[in-house]
């Protein structure tokens, strides 16, 4: 991912190049051409026979081990944007975790400088078994249980990010319980700034009406502070915490939240502030987005310009400008129904089960054949999963190669985050194995769920 990303398709080292004759015979279309790189993971190349590599592992011989689906995970790719989300913002900057997570995502977060951001307890429970310390977490969420912040406590989470007025109580009531000697909790304050940003309204949260946070011009915010500070909530407040929503490309938008935050944080006397996270990434062609690098320098900027103090600390959460454009998932197509005149429907071994974004949100993807990576995708399809829903669609238009059958492995790119971490099992189906891949070497981080699994809570 870059700031200006170059609309350039991988190249394998000994391509064929169609005739003229073949060009001629191909209605001219924006997207008759080859996956662009940008969309792929880094370490992604394409081999003499047009193969995919991922992390110098060929993807059809991957899946010919684990089966589809499968998501397939640079985990260089992971290390690179961690490390430039450590140098961007220092070491208070977070993993969002809600994006992808299991031990392997929380240890290598952590190795490489991160903190983690955690919403719930079940989350906080991988990191913590991961082997992060507690003083490297940032427990979030709007509802938090007396068990989920006993448990924070009880870890010694570096941060909680407070929500509500109903969590205050909480927090004063487990803070009051802890052992004599115990340092106080510092917490964030979550404030909502009144600003909407450019995104899916589902995935907007800093507006005035929403669930998450203390409203800043209703006066909720400083009415939060005032508590937090009193000696009965055994807290210390330390900063502010503001985050606008979620796949967000105009960096206008969180320099807005920065400027109307600014002058709140500098009257309470508050020294540290994180921007949460929402930065976008491209996920269909002609999208671009800032790097993490290109959205820490224009938000330091605006606190410059703001008044923001130079002793306060600035610090964000990115989740989905780590994770996503490192994984892909890879199906096996099972189907191809042709309704002339109408569309031609590609059934494929996976679904809304394992990404519920375009369900959700309408979100747009690619698709392209890992056996010939390079080549022009003339052929129009409609993607879809095998679950009983007429919506359940994995990519709306898709441009695949012309010779695309039966049993080809069809892979979609960039769904490294809220693909596996919003995954279900509808209908029965078992959720997909999750595969690192770096050096030449593969390794099942999360294995294929079983039949038995399915069955094993039943009473």
């Amino acid at each position: 991912m870059g700031g200006v990303i170059p609309d350039q398709p991988l190249s394998p080292s000994a391509s064929p190049s169609p005739s003229a004759s073949e060009e001629g015979k191909r209605l001219p279309s924006v997207l008759d051409v080859p996956l662009p790189s940008y969309l792929l993971p880094e370490t992604a190349e394409v081999d003499s026979a047009g193969h995919l590599r991922v992390g110098d592992v060929d993807v059809l011989e991957l899946v010919g081990e684990v089966g589809t689906p499968a998501f397939i995970y640079d985990e260089e790719h992971l290390r690179r944007r961690c490390r430039d989300a450590r140098e961007a913002f220092g070491p208070r900057v977070a993993y969002a975790s809600k994006a992808f997570l299991c031990k392997a995502m929380a240890e290598l977060a952590w190795e490489e400088g991160c903190c983690i951001d955690v919403s719930t307890g079940g989350e906080l429970a991988v990191a913590l078994a991961a082997g992060v310390p507690g003083e490297r977490l940032v427990m979030h969420g709007n509802n938090k249980s007396v068990q989920e912040l006993e448990a924070a406590l009880a870890a010694g989470v570096g941060r909680v990010v407070v929500d509500s007025f109903d969590e205050i109580d909480r927090l004063a009531a487990v803070s009051r319980s802890l052992p004599l000697g115990h340092p106080a909790p510092k917490v964030w304050v979550r404030v909502t700034p009144g600003v909407e940003a450019h995104t899916h309204e589902y995935i907007m949260t800093g507006q005035d009406d929403s669930k998450f946070g203390f409203g800043l011009a209703s006066g909720a915010a400083a009415e939060a502070v005032r508590r937090l500070r009193s000696p009965e909530a055994g807290v210390e407040v330390v900063g502010l915490h503001v985050h606008i929503g979620s796949q967000i490309f105009a960096l206008e938008s969180f320099e807005r939240a920065l400027s109307i935050v600014a002058p709140f944080l500098g009257e309470e006397s508050l020294a540290e502030l994180c921007v949460g996270g929402g930065l976008g990434v491209p996920y269909v062609v002609g999208e671009h987005a800032p790097s993490i690098a290109e959205w820490a320098e224009a938000l330091r900027g605006v606190a410059r310009a703001v008044g923001v103090a130079p002793n306060v600390t600035l610090s964000a959460e990115p989740g989905r400008a780590i994770a996503a454009t490192a994984a892909i998932t890879c199906y096996t197509v099972g189907t191809i129904k042709d309704l002339r005149g109408l569309r031609t429907y590609v059934s494929v071994d996976g679904g809304m089960s394992d990404n519920p974004r375009p369900v959700l949100y309408g979100s747009g993807y690619e698709a392209f054949l890992p056996r010939e990576t390079s080549a022009p995708r003339p052929r129009v399809v409609t993607v879809v999963g095998k679950h009983c829903e007429s919506g359940d669609i994995v990519v709306r238009e898709a441009h695949v190669p012309a010779d695309l059958v039966v049993g080809d492995v069809l892979a979609t790119p960039v769904t490294g985050a809220y693909g596996y971490s919003m995954a279900s099992n509808y209908n029965k189906v078992p959720r997909p194995p999750v595969v690192f891949v770096r050096d030449g070497a593969w390794k099942v981080v999360v294995r294929r769920e079983t039949f038995a699994d399915l069955l094993s809570l039943d009473a």
